[in-house]
């Protein structure tokens, strides 16, 4: 054992803004992706590479490494596992079991270069036996290999793979008692189809342990491989047959697991399950299995679905008929005959050969397990789940919900409730800024705390974060059971450490019936990194100005408004993250409000004050948006989730504006604005408060008729539009000018060859009376004139043109 170095700090905080999680990471210890959590949930242990972690996590703000086993191969196990074809990086002994045997000691089993080893630790020193056990069929030897194992009553069980190239997959019982032996599947052909392990859940009440895995389903007949999820059972008092199934199984029977919609393509993988125990009274057949499923066809791509089976339908289905497999043929088909032993059914170690050899046969039941309600509890369109947790939360009002913690690949923690109208994404809490393997997720529900396990350490994150939402509307408007407003510390906080009436309404948030007792004119706390009402933002003449509305959630809605002023289509441009766009001109400069609403609740999300750059130098006071509610400020924001209301804020105290005015808060970009706080200020908007803002809006002219004069750019603009219109006037003569020239000059050119063929007198008639139509005289007055045309004689000085003197 190698005891930590009190000098190196392996623990830092961490993750989402406005949540307090913390991180162990040390630089020599890495593959942190096996936890045990003990029983009072102060210690956690993890296996790691060539190591086992004893963690202190008693500590609200800190983890605390207690002591550290070094459990490596030696030079020579490496130098054969290298040999063997294996890259030096797979080689290291990586811990893949962690089970309490008792309150002393741990049974712990690696990889170990390929060679799996096992042995025993404990737990409070954190040391290890002399003897090491072979760990062939209770560890994989491939440390990318799934596996699962539980103890019960000092007995191992596992669901692994028993050979080094990974092709006899087991589901076997170790370190047996009571002179029992061990017990493993037999290799009979269709017990187990090339599988892979997910989880395992012991059953007090029935005294079995149930299996779940995924596997290449036989029954169907297609062409490509159709993977399926399982459940399989076994009997912890099972001690296989006399002469038939000896030091096997006889209680082995696996169903399917079939999460689906109706007409629509399954979810058949199964990725990860969790046991969420019955009630306090209730029955064991209340148990309930969540568990994460994707597909395998890319219509599906990218998409989950989380399912839930209760105990009572999967007993049911093991007690039913069973399919029989056809051995000439490999074809399944449903057993008709009479059933001469019930598979799966305890104590059949004492039973016939002919009933051993019937179980033998029949061990894949018939019917499949549905999903609770036939339908789906929850579908990502957008994320990939790998691993959930999941707990019973009792509020307020004495009812319980179901809390679903889903841990996404890209590195979130989702936090959902389940309700009747389907499931409520309460908030997205961010683990890791970069994705990373996750192995593990361990909840602790007397601490309250999620522990995940990746590759490169362990991240606490609390189950509730309460003082988070700062009013009662934000705690409400949550949704979380976790969390209720209490009218007394006039605070959000935990509903299982008050016993007072709180403030929740989880199925339908609705604000005016849970806070009606609450007055909103004042905070009982002042909250750190207070803003002002209104924010000024400078700007110049014709820049684009964007200001942003933080959303109070991904499921509200936001809305713009101005003071006595309609917000037109043509000027503004609403994107869509909520944000607002135009440019800046005398007639969009002014106030702006930022309006948030959800579940029929609005609520102030952000002010801004818009002016011009040069007229506010010139300028001293500032302008305080009159306060007809008061409107919190705010703290920080975590990254919004779908349905998260993010935001902390505090309730300043109503000024008297008539007295004290307050200036505004300048914004350090004049651009683009965005406020370096985010989240829920909120706005009780009544009938007497909306009266209220209608009077200020009236009067908001007033105001700003004693603001900034633009008479100087007034004239400016006049004597430009001026000088414009003088210049397209005399463009407009210049141009009716030259069309007259071009009508009125006389035709050049040589005559044609008719011109040429006429006699002197015809040429000199023709001349004479086009010359006559252009003066618009008769043809038959022959007068010799001067013809005047835009100042220009033409004439022929007494003459016919073209008619020789």
């Amino acid at each position: 054992m190698k005891m930590p170095n009190p000098s190196v700090n392996c623990c830092e905080s961490t993750g989402s803004p406005g949540r307090h999680l913390i991180r162990f990471s040390c630089h020599d210890v890495s593959n942190t992706t096996t936890l045990l959590l003990s029983e009072d949930g102060d210690m956690l242990y993890v296996g790691a590479r060539d190591a086992v972690l004893a963690l202190d996590v008693s500590h609200k703000d800190a983890i605390i490494l207690r002591s550290k086993l070094d459990w490596s191969p030696s030079e020579k196990d490496l130098e054969q596992c290298s040999m063997k074809g294996k890259k030096m990086a797979d080689c290291p002994n990586f811990i893949r079991v962690l089970q309490f045997v008792n309150t002393t000691h741990i049974y712990t089993c690696g990889t170990f270069a390929f060679s799996p080893r096992c042995t025993y630790i404990h737990s409070e020193t954190l040391t290890m036996s002399i003897k090491l056990d072979e760990g062939r069929g209770r560890c994989p030897y491939d440390p990318y290999q799934r596996n699962t194992a539980i103890i019960v009553d000092g007995e191992l069980y596992t669901g692994t793979v028993a050979d080094y190239r990974g092709n006899r997959p087991v589901i076997s019982r170790h370190l047996s008692e009571a002179r029992r032996v061990d017990l493993k599947l037999d290799d009979t052909l269709g017990w187990l189809e090339d599988p892979t392990f997910i989880s395992s859940s012991f059953s007090p009440d029935e005294e079995k342990i149930y299996f779940f895995f995924s596997e290449v389903g036989r029954e169907y007949d297609f062409i490509d491989k159709f993977i399926v999820s399982r459940v399989a059972q076994i009997c912890m008092s099972d001690v296989g047959g006399q002469r038939t199934l000896q030091r096997r199984w006889t209680t082995f029977a696996k169903a399917q697991l079939l999460c689906q919609a109706d007409n629509e393509l399954p979810y058949n993988v199964i990725q990860d399950i969790g046991t969420l125990p019955p009630a306090e009274g209730a029955p064991a057949d209340d148990t309930v299995f969540y568990g994460i499923f994707t597909s395998q066809w890319s219509v599906n791509s990218g998409q989950s679905a989380v399912c839930s089976f209760r105990l009572t339908d999967i007993k049911s289905v093991f007690s039913g008929n069973y399919k029989v497999l056809n051995r000439d043929t490999l074809q399944w088909s449903t057993r008709v005959q009479e059933k001469v032993a019930n598979p799966g059914e305890c104590g059949l170690h004492n039973a016939s050969d002919n009933a051993l050899r019937f179980v033998k046969e029949n061990f894949l039941a018939d019917e499949s397990v549905r999903p609770v309600g036939r339908s789906l509890s929850m579908v990502s369109a957008d994320h990939n789940y790998s691993h959930l947790t999941v707990q019973r939360v009792k509020c307020a009002n004495s009812k319980h919900y179901t809390v679903l913690f889903l841990l996404t690949e890209s590195g979130y923690i989702h936090k959902a409730v389940l309700l009747q109208s389907g499931a409520h994404i309460i908030e997205e809490i961010q683990v890791f800024e970069q994705p990373q393997p996750v192995k593990s997720l361990k909840l602790s529900i007397p601490k309250g705390m999620i522990y995940v396990g990746t590759s490169e350490g362990v991240v606490r994150v609390p189950t509730a974060n309460c003082s988070f939402y700062w009013t009662c509307p934000q705690c409400v408007l949550a949704r979380d059971p976790f969390c209720g407003w209490d009218p007394t510390s006039k605070a959000c906080v935990e509903a299982s450490n008050i016993q007072t009436s709180l403030g929740q309404d989880i199925d339908k948030g609705n604000v005016e019936e849970a806070c009606n007792s609450v007055s909103f004119t004042h905070r009982a706390r002042f909250g750190p990194n207070k803003l002002p009402a209104g924010e000024l933002v400078t700007v110049s003449l014709n820049e684009v100005v964007r200001l942003q509305c933080p959303g109070a959630s991904q499921l509200s809605k936001q809305l713009w408004e101005r003071p006595n002023s309609r917000l037109s289509s043509d000027l503004y441009l609403h994107l869509e993250d909520g944000s607002l766009s135009f440019v800046a001109t005398p007639a969009t400069l002014g106030h702006y409000l930022c309006l948030s609403t959800e579940s029929g609740y609005q609520q102030t999300m952000a002010i801004y004050h818009v002016k011009q750059k040069s007229i506010l130098m010139a300028q001293t006071p500032g302008y305080t948006w009159p306060q007809t509610h008061p409107i919190p400020t705010t703290k920080a924001v975590a990254r919004l989730g779908p349905g998260l209301h993010a935001s902390v804020g505090t309730w300043p105290k109503r000024a008297d504006t008539r007295q004290q005015e307050t200036e505004p808060t300048q914004s350090s970009r004049d651009t683009q604005v965005t406020p370096r706080q985010r989240g829920r200020n909120v706005t009780f908007r009544t009938e007497e408060s909306r009266q209220k803002e209608a009077e200020f809006r009236d009067g908001e002219l007033l105001l700003l008729a004693r603001g900034p004069c633009y008479l100087k750019e007034l004239v400016v603009v006049s004597v430009l539009l001026v000088l414009c219109l003088s210049l397209l006037i005399t463009m407009l003569l210049y141009v009716i000018r030259q069309r007259c020239r071009s009508r009125t000059a006389p035709q050049a050119g040589t005559p044609t060859r008719h011109s040429d063929r006429r006699t002197p007198v015809e040429q000199e008639a023709l001349q004479g009376e086009f010359l006559s139509k252009r003066n618009g005289q008769a043809l038959h007055s022959r007068q010799a004139s001067r013809l005047v045309c835009n100042g220009a004689l033409t004439g022929s000085n007494g003459h016919l043109p073209n008619t020789p003197i």
